[in-house]
């Protein structure tokens, strides 16, 4: 007994087209008309789209921050996820110093475990390198399924590692079939700028992006570039939030070299003015690479219509205003940096994106799901439709329209940085692994059935791989 969806459009990075889907066990088996067999279900999804899974590869969910830890853990954050209509996730394991890699990630299995609504991978941050790391790389990449490592250039004395490490990274990654994501940000003028500001008495949260100024992100962003180019290894910038940014990965792929970035909601929608909020309200919209002048939006908008940003994600690290953003109520320097945005990341994509004429509903597709399943090894598994790939599918009403309101949402946090922004569409019903997980948008499975996901190697573009 399978499970037909009847009478969708069905949409791809590549395609847009109506068909029935049918669904057998966990996979999509047929894709065509007249495909019932007997004892089916059929859904009736007309006026619907039909769009693979979301995949957001980047989440900080269950991360300590001093002497409390993100309000999402895997379980909130997940069903929240789902929710939005994303079915997979890639969340940062972190390696805190003196960890082995293998510590680190264990950890993170730990915190994930049994908790997952959405199907799982990880990332592996490393924030302590030595020879002993450098060998752990291959053996996560072969043993764990673990294909991608993060490191800061960011976070002076905590997170940030030197030049020297970021380079030997580069070079044990793309020896070992990994890939390697990085937080471009000049970590060191940013503590110097920090300290300023302090001593000025100017610690309120407007003088946080101040604070990180466009240009050491440019900086940055150039640099790990020439490092990732001497290395010969491919890179992956996290985040990239301003017009600077762009232009140098815009620059290493006319090189032809093998540079990929992502952007986040928060930077396409919000702007610097929000820092100016009443009060103390521009805490919560402290996040690192900070909101950058409205004059960027129109730049990174460009770079997804291009191709140049290959990933929209969420960077969704989420702390409560009260009795966590508010503990840097005195000093911005001690406002835990992250917001929330898992839940609403298709959504917003779609409303101010695909309905504007800004993107394709093709490209949306693209940036939300297709894209990151083949550069972190899960496609074909992952991120299309097609005979033989996971039946993670969201049916799309593009008819439903709603207001964003934090007090209607999902996720584990007090606020929303979108509140009363408007959304058109939304996932009324959401399949992960043939499973319908959301019905009429409600959840329907209220058991995690969340898998962890084994990654395969990155594959280099010399070899055959493209996105």
């Amino acid at each position: 007994m399978g499970i037909v969806l009847y009478g969708g459009t069905i949409v791809t990075a590549v395609d847009v087209y109506q068909a029935d889907v049918r669904i057998e066990g966990e996979r999509i088996v047929a894709i065509g008309y007249e495909i019932k067999q007997p004892g089916d279900q059929v859904i009736d999804v007309e006026g619907c789209f039909l769009f693979p899974g979301g995949i957001d590869p980047h989440t900080h969910f269950d991360l300590p921050m001093g002497d409390f830890s993100t309000s999402d853990d895997f379980s909130s954050g997940t069903r929240a996820a789902l929710l939005g209509g994303t079915t997979t996730i890639l969340d940062y394991a972190t390696q805190f110093k003196g960890e082995t890699l293998k510590a680190g990630l264990m950890n993170w299995h730990k915190k994930a475990e049994d908790k997952c609504y959405v199907d799982y991978g990880f990332h592996m941050a490393i924030t302590d390198w030595n020879d002993s790391i450098a060998r752990e790389m291959s053996e996560l990449i072969d043993q764990e399924g673990v294909s991608s490592f993060k490191l800061y250039m960011a976070y002076k004395n905590i997170l940030q590692v030197d030049d020297g490490a970021l380079l030997q990274a580069l070079r044990q990654a793309g020896e070992s079939g990994g890939l390697v994501c990085v937080h471009c940000e000049n970590g060191d003028i940013v503590y110097n700028l920090v300290q300023d500001y302090v001593r000025q008495g100017k610690t309120s949260p407007k003088y946080h992006p101040l604070s990180r100024p466009p240009e050491v992100e440019e900086e940055a962003t150039s640099r790990v570039i020439t490092l990732a180019q001497i290395a010969g290894s491919p890179l992956y910038i996290v985040h990239l939030s301003s017009a600077g940014a762009l232009q140098a990965v815009t620059n290493a792929k006319l090189k032809g070299l093998e540079v990929y970035a992502e952007t986040c909601p928060q930077y396409l929608l919000l702007d610097d003015s929000y820092y100016s909020a009443e009060g103390f309200n521009g805490a919560k919209y402290v996040i690192s690479p900070p909101l950058r002048p409205v004059q960027h939006q129109k730049v990174l908008w460009s770079g997804l219509k291009t191709g140049i940003l290959d990933v929209v994600a969420t960077d969704h690290c989420a702390f409560n205003y009260k009795g966590q953003k508010d503990k840097g109520l005195n000093d911005f320097s001690k406002i835990p940096n992250g917001a929330a945005g898992v839940e609403t990341r298709m959504g917003l994509l779609y409303t101010y994106g695909v309905l504007p004429g800004k993107l394709t509903i093709n490209d949306f597709v693209a940036l939300t799901s297709t894209n990151a399943a083949k550069l972190f090894g899960l496609f074909p598994r992952k991120g299309t439709i097609a005979p033989g790939s996971d039946a993670d599918l969201v049916v799309w009403d593009p008819r439903i329209s709603s207001n964003i309101k934090a007090d209607t949402l999902h996720q584990q946090v007090d606020y929303t940085p979108y509140e009363g922004f408007q959304q058109t569409g939304q996932g009324i019903h959401v399949f992960l692994r043939g499973k319908q997980v959301v019905q009429d948008g409600q959840l329907r499975e209220h058991k995690p059935t969340g898998v962890y996901l084994s990654r395969k190697p990155f594959l280099k573009r010399k070899v055959g791989y493209n996105v």
